[in-house]
């Protein structure tokens, strides 16, 4: 399955919080932000350049939009895009939205795994362009 991907501008962090925290305001701004609260963890993922001094983070990522829109019994759309990068031995994190998926990837691996997702037949959006032309 043939997915249209648009590469995000800056790099991006995931960030450790405590599970009682608030929602941190620095969160705001420009790019993808995804936040995710469990138990035992608050996990904030940002561009890196928002996150404060002394949290515990994990920087270096590169933010991938799956473009276009996808149902949640559209089977076989993350898989298609996490196989090839994961089997050649590449790292994922995974954030989805309502309509869509986010792939980050270790910015030092971005271009083998851009080849890599271009060979799997997928499509490199331009900022700007639409899903689907």
């Amino acid at each position: 399955m043939p997915i249209d991907l648009l590469l995000l501008d800056g790099e991006y962090a995931v960030t450790l919080l405590e599970p009682d925290a608030a929602i941190p305001d620095w969160l705001r701004g420009p790019g993808f932000v995804n936040v995710s609260l469990c138990d035992d963890e608050l996990a904030v993922v940002t561009r890196a350049d928002r996150v404060p001094a002394g949290l515990k983070s994990d920087g270096g990522w590169r933010a991938i939009k799956f473009a276009g829109t996808f149902g949640f019994d559209q089977a076989g759309v993350l898989l298609s895009v996490v196989r090839p990068v994961s089997e050649a031995g590449f790292g994922v994190f995974v954030a989805s939205t309502f309509h869509r998926d986010y792939l980050l990837l270790r910015a030092d691996g971005l271009e083998r795994c851009r080849d890599l997702l271009t060979a799997a037949g997928h499509r490199w959006l331009e900022e700007g362009e639409s899903a689907g032309r």
